[in-house]
């Protein structure tokens, strides 16, 4: 008797499961070599811009992907901060599982996607700490509730259940009655620094517009756009 699985049986089979069927044309937009700006930050800051302008939900939420010791990457939804030529910022919880993993691997990737004008960002490069008066900056621009909340949170840990948490919160109010909480020691923000970008905009019967900018090789500030090559992909 055959030890493979009944092709009828199988999920790529069953109608329920079959996504092939789920298809549209992209019709949003173009993009053409002379339309991109000279610096890749530039480009960025153009495109979130209309994506701020179009009221998308959520324009700076952005997946963020680190790898652990094992390799393994790991993604998760982080919201943008700040950017510059310097680099992009988000901050966290530095003992999360993100923390660590950038601590043992600086390496991460950064995708932005913004459905409604058929648009992704992908940015590469290294993280680092920014300094302490940085996060202290934006720790205390945040509401009340968030910095309570991040101060009662050891994120990424396994906890009981949500009233601890809860509880976590309201000892914290008690101890800092006024509100004003101080930062932990274990919060703060991280700087992607980029040597790579991908710009995406979708187009019919798939045949997409990708664009790359690649930082030159010896070249160690953003600032110049001259030291950006750039190349259009195959889709």
């Amino acid at each position: 008797m055959s030890n493979s699985k009944d092709k009828n049986n199988s999920p790529a089979a069953s109608a329920d499961n079959s996504l092939i069927e789920q298809r549209r044309q992209y019709e949003a937009g173009t993009l053409y070599r002379d339309s991109l700006a000279a610096s890749p930050v530039k480009q960025f800051e153009d495109w979130l811009r209309d994506a701020r302008d179009a009221k998308l939900i959520d324009a700076t939420s952005v997946a963020l992907t680190t790898v652990d010791a094992d390799h393994k990457p790991h993604t998760r939804m982080v919201l943008l901060k700040q950017f510059s030529d310097d680099g992009f910022i988000w901050f966290t919880d530095r003992s999360s599982d993100k923390g660590l993993q950038i601590e043992s691997n600086p390496a991460v990737c950064m995708l932005f996607f913004w459905r409604e004008l058929e648009r992704q960002v992908r940015i590469e490069g290294h993280a680092r700490k920014v300094d302490d008066s940085l996060s202290d900056e934006y720790f205390y621009s945040r509401p009340e509730g968030s910095r309570f909340s991040a101060a009662a949170s050891d994120q990424s840990r396994i906890v009981t259940n949500r009233k601890v948490l809860e509880d976590k919160v309201s000892e914290l109010h008690g101890q800092f009655s006024d509100g004003s909480i101080p930062r932990p020691d274990r919060w703060g923000g991280y700087v992607l620094e980029p040597d790579y970008f991908e710009f995406w905009q979708g187009r019919n019967d798939r045949l997409h517009d990708r664009f790359t900018y690649r930082l030159r090789a010896g070249t160690q500030s953003t600032a110049e756009p001259t030291q950006w090559t750039i190349d259009r992909l195959s889709p």
